[in-house]
């Protein structure tokens, strides 16, 4: 708990300094934000091993959520610099550099891995987010998606060989919200 609490004082601190989350949210950080991350854990099964891919990680929600309060390792993709900056002072700070790998780029230009589980919140549009990050799928990897309240409507408009592979499930932190879920590879 500790450990939270450290990340959520760093990351109203760089707040100040950086749009890293809305600053109406602030005052509800864990709710909005903690808890909004931690609750993806529910998702997969208790012995799942990672790696967690977390795409456009931005301030590192969820994955330095996870990796603060799993063992599981986590590969935080963020392409904007200062951005990173502030995921490796966390990284740094909270002695998380034996589980926590941070690429400062484009999910283009990262080499492809296998990865156990793929989460990405606001990332990109949903058929855009699954053609990128395909290649780090394989049949066991698990998809935590957190879409808002277009969860159902993203999930229709997918093509079908794509769509019978997730369900939405509800979130903990808003009834509004879905989170769509599901396991396996995503080929082109």
């Amino acid at each position: 708990m500790e450990r939270l609490e450290r990340y959520v004082a760093m990351l109203k601190a760089e707040s100040e300094q950086q749009n890293l989350i809305a600053r109406s949210t602030l005052e509800t950080v864990w709710a909005r934000h903690i808890v909004d991350s931690a609750q993806l854990l529910q998702h997969i099964p208790d012995d799942h091993r990672g790696p967690w891919l977390d795409l456009g990680s931005g301030p590192g929600l969820p994955g330095l959520v996870v990796a603060i309060c799993t063992d599981m390792p986590a590969i935080l993709v963020e392409s904007r610099r200062k951005r990173v900056e502030f995921l490796q002072q966390v990284v740094d700070a909270l002695d998380l550099a034996n589980s926590v790998t941070i690429f400062g780029g484009r999910l283009e230009a990262m080499e492809s891995c296998e990865t156990g589980v793929i989460t990405a919140r606001a990332f990109a549009p949903l058929p855009k987010l699954l053609t990128l990050a395909g290649r780090f799928s394989t049949e066991n990897t698990f998809w935590i998606l957190p879409k808002g309240k277009n969860a159902v409507h993203e999930l229709d408009a997918l093509p079908r060989k794509w769509q019978k592979l997730f369900h939405v499930k509800h979130s903990l932190t808003d009834p509004d919200a879905g989170i769509l879920c599901g396991q396996g590879k995503i080929s082109a």
